[in-house]
């Protein structure tokens, strides 16, 4: 069963938490109904003893009745009857004591402290959750920012080019162009300026109603300093917080002094007649408003009058930035010498220089911003497995609270049995596991699947990062069909099983829980994008190294099997068709995972290899397998948008299964599909080529399992392809008319590789080793120059090959009769050739794909 850690997570993190803490809180409002109706029935059982304690006084004060008549019978009815009245309300009495004991105040402590764990870990959720979103903004505007620079820095390129003069002497029109745009970044940037006030942050139009606001409230006046002369527009720090606390909801004056804090650090306040600048709740410290905080919030600034008699140099720009009279240390202040930091910069050099600070600051923002979101994640897994443990305490609360309540009815009223019999049967209905259960299947919202804000490099490049990066792209980036951060994973895993002791251990790898932190610090020492060795895993343990696979799979923009297949793959497992055994499934399966990149198909082949040999030499049982595909079913196959209804399919599961039974036949089918899908794709703008005479062995081998496809398809017709495309070839299904599917060719020839069969001298891989380059088939060009193939002869049987071109051969009566009748008298076997519309036979090259892990030449 899955717990909350896999079960309320959303795209932007606060969606999932909502719905969970929305469900947390609705259970700490059904502890107070609990806690109600305990607290109401101890008082309404006091009251019932009250009123049957005052029965028997009430009885004696009417004079003249049993009181004189000491030995009668019916004396003794009357005193067993006020005894039952008595014992009764000591009863009772004792029945309310014992609720407000064994169930009022414990239960009332321990709601009150799970209300407290609730909302401080809502509390810390959700200021992580608004740091997180705050970083992800300034990233986004700094990616902006860095990408104007780029733009700004081609388009003075590209004039420079096309200019006449050299781009130091260029008229000034040219040069200004990019300072214009410039500016006018820069004052947008000022525009949305964010303030950080106290606990909270504030847009530039909320300050400055803020600072008019307390402008026209907080009592200014002037402030006389000795030997400095005279401040004006000055407040006292008492004032400044007693302000705070009316205004702006502050609770202490500890949270008041930071307020004003904040208020000197960005500008607004500036502490006068002392050294430093921190803000006190003095009545003797006086903090002047400095002129921004007027010309943000509009409110006129008193100006200093100057006397006649005062000798020193008026500056217009420094009596606005400062209204003290006579404050000489300000004037000198505001003298800056050296304005231009890079002199003799020319505008081209000045931009470059922009561009780049710009890159490094975006750089170091979306690596913030990414330590952040793994941070984030680490709090959310912690506090998510806590609150499952909250959620579980309080069901088996509740419950152990109707036991108890029921017991202290139960122990002095053997009356009252059958009432507490029923509210006995009524604690044994309440199912904690169950309930918690049903919470899981109808309010979770995801499984655990990070979006990584990758580094978008304006040109291009992809050697900044690992993780989130396309897995193609990643590949390409490697020079190698499988990314080498798998390979060297499962490497390293292959070498290190035989240091655990024991089958159990081996398989425990991909099954043990690994703490999310462990796995983020070694995710860290890794994605930069770059080739390492082993040796980075040193300090970590097996299953570390595992789980760090599991999260590169997830952190993929798509899933190892394409979502776009999803449709497809769950068609294929929820649609019943006539011959419904594994032999058709599988043929389908074949069919369709030809539509997937070849980057991926090596990279699946190479993991299914890994798991397949795991458990065939671990012996593992049905329970492993179960467990191991559950667990690499969200790596291998994901929806693309996750919804209820396909958290609740079990298709990705049942991918894997059928993956780890048949993965010989599929992969082996699926490249030779790939094989002659891209024969297709290549041969449709030629001639058809006829097939070679001499093939040996191989021939026979493949009129026999077409023999056996024709027998099982039987007298049945061809289906039409769900979507057949305009470039889109068919190739004959295995399956019955109804489990048809489109076979894709692959997407780039240039990610084909031509090999033949008389690569004999290749050396077999064992199943669970990873390619690594190292194992690349030579073979020589199938023809010469001039289209002739001279082979020895040992090398004639292994280099001859059968395009397999449907238009070469046919079938009648259920036996392959091949086209060997239109070969060219001048041909040799293993030149095949093709006819011309003059009849003419025409040598061509015989041609034939396989998936190796071979260096991409782009």
């Amino acid at each position: 069963m899955p717990g909350f850690a896999d079960s309320f997570w959303s795209t932007d993190y606060a969606a999932g938490l909502g719905v969970l803490f929305s469900k947390l809180q609705q259970g700490v409002q059904e502890n107070r109904q609990i806690l109600t109706i305990a607290r109401l029935r101890a008082e309404a059982e006091e009251t019932y003893g009250q009123r049957l304690g005052d029965i028997a006084p009430t009885a004696d004060k009417i004079s003249g009745g049993f009181s004189k008549d000491d030995g009668a019978s019916v004396r003794k009815a009357y005193d067993g009857v006020r005894t039952e009245m008595e014992d009764a309300a000591k009863n009772h009495k004792k029945i309310a004591q014992s609720i407000r004991d064994l169930v009022v105040n414990p239960f009332a402590r321990w709601c009150d402290a799970h209300e407290s764990r609730i909302q401080d870990s809502q509390d810390e959720l959700q200021t992580r959750i608004k740091a997180h979103d705050r970083q992800a903004e300034v990233v986004k505007k700094l990616r902006s920012n860095y990408f104007n620079k780029c733009r700004l820095v081609e388009d003075l390129e590209e004039e420079n080019k096309l200019a006449f003069q050299d781009p130091e002497t260029s008229p000034k029109p040219i040069a200004n162009i990019p300072e214009i745009k410039v500016s006018t970044n820069k004052e947008e940037e000022d525009n949305d300026e964010i303030y950080e006030i106290g606990d909270e942050t504030y847009q530039t139009e909320e300050v400055k109603k803020i600072l008019a606001h307390m402008l026209n409230t907080i009592k200014i006046g002037e402030t006389k300093v000795p030997i400095l002369g005279t401040y004006l527009n000055t407040s006292s720090g008492s004032d400044i917080v007693e302000y705070l606390q009316r205004h702006m909801g502050s609770t202490s004056i500890s949270y008041s002094e930071r307020i004003g804090q904040d208020l000197v650090s960005n500008g607004f306040l500036r502490l006068v007649g002392n050294v430093g600048n921190n803000f006190a709740n003095s009545s003797k410290l006086f903090y002047q408003w400095r002129p921004r905080a007027f010309q943000l919030s509009g409110v006129p600034e008193k100006k200093a009058q100057f006397a006649r008699t005062f000798s020193m140099p008026s500056n217009p720009e420094n009596g606005t930035d400062s209204p003290v009279v006579g404050a000489v240390s300000e004037y000198l202040s505001g003298w800056n010498v050296l304005n231009n930091q890079h002199p003799n910069e020319t505008p081209s050099e000045r931009l470059r220089r922009e561009a780049r600070e710009t890159d490094d600051k975006y750089k170091a923002s979306v690596q913030t911003l990414d330590e952040m979101r793994c941070e984030l994640e680490e709090a959310i897994f912690v506090h998510l497995k806590f609150l499952e443990r909250c959620e579980l305490d309080r069901l088996k609360a509740i419950k152990t609270v109707i036991l108890d309540f029921s017991g202290t009815i139960g122990n002095v009223i053997p009356s009252l049995q059958s009432a507490v019999d029923r509210m006995v049967l009524y604690q044994e209905t309440v199912q904690p596991a169950g309930d918690l259960r049903y919470f899981l299947e109808n309010y979770r919202t995801g499984r655990f699947a990070p979006k990584v804000v990758t580094y978008d490099n304006y040109y291009n490049k992809v050697d900044e990062q690992t993780f989130g990066v396309d897995l193609e792209a990643r590949a390409r980036a490697d020079k190698k069909r499988v990314p080498i951060i798998i390979t060297t994973i499962l490497t390293y895993l292959d070498n290190h099983y035989p240091d655990l002791e024991g089958d159990e251990a081996r398989r425990g790898v991909w099954l043990a829980e690994v703490q999310l932190p462990q796995v983020h610090k070694l995710r860290s020492k890794v994605n930069n994008g770059k080739a390492f060795s082993p040796e980075a895993f040193s300090e970590f343990d097996v299953p570390t190294v595992a789980h760090l696979l599991r999260l590169y799979l997830l952190e993929l923009p798509d899933s190892l099997v394409s979502a776009h297949v999803y449709e497809i793959i769950r068609t294929i497992y929820t649609t019943p068709t006539a011959d419904s055994t594994d032999e058709a499934r599988i043929a389908v399966l074949q069919q369709t995972l030809t539509q997937l990149r070849l980057t991926n198909i090596a990279t699946l082949d190479a993991c299914m290899n890994h798991f397949t040999r795991l458990i065939d030499l671990t012996s593992a049982d049905e329970q492993y397998v179960h467990e191991l595909a559950t667990s690499l079913a969200p790596c291998i196959l994901r929806p693309k948008t996750e919804t209820s209804l396909t958290m609740e399919e079990k298709h990705a599961y049942r991918l894997v299964r059928d993956l780890f039974s048949h993965k010989d036949a599929i992969f082996s089918e699926l490249k030779r599909m790939s094989s002659l899908s891209h024969s297709g794709s290549l041969g449709s703008n030629n001639r058809p080529r006829a097939i070679s005479t001499d093939e040996s062995n191989r021939r026979a081998h493949m009129e026999e399992r077409q023999r056996a496809l024709l027998e099982k398809a039987g007298p049945r017709g061809r289906a039409t392809s769900p979507a057949p495309g305009p470039r889109h070839r068919r190739d004959r299904s295995t399956g019955g008319p109804e489990t048809r599917f489109p076979i894709a060719s692959p997407t780039a020839a240039n990610e084909r590789h031509r090999s033949s069969l008389g690569s004999l001298g290749t050396v077999k891989r064992s199943s669970l080793e990873v390619p690594d380059g190292s194992e690349v088939p030579t073979s020589a060009p199938n023809g010469g120059a001039n289209g002739d193939s001279p082979k020895t002869d040992g090398e004639s049987f292994a280099s001859k090959r059968d395009s397999l071109n449907r238009s070469s051969a046919r079938f009648v009566g259920g036996r392959r009769v091949t086209a060997s009748s239109t070969m060219a008298p001048g041909s040799t076997p293993s030149t095949p050739t093709s006819k011309t519309a003059d009849g003419a036979g025409t040598p061509t090259q015989d041609r034939g794909v396989t998936l190796v892990d071979a260096p991409m030449n782009d």
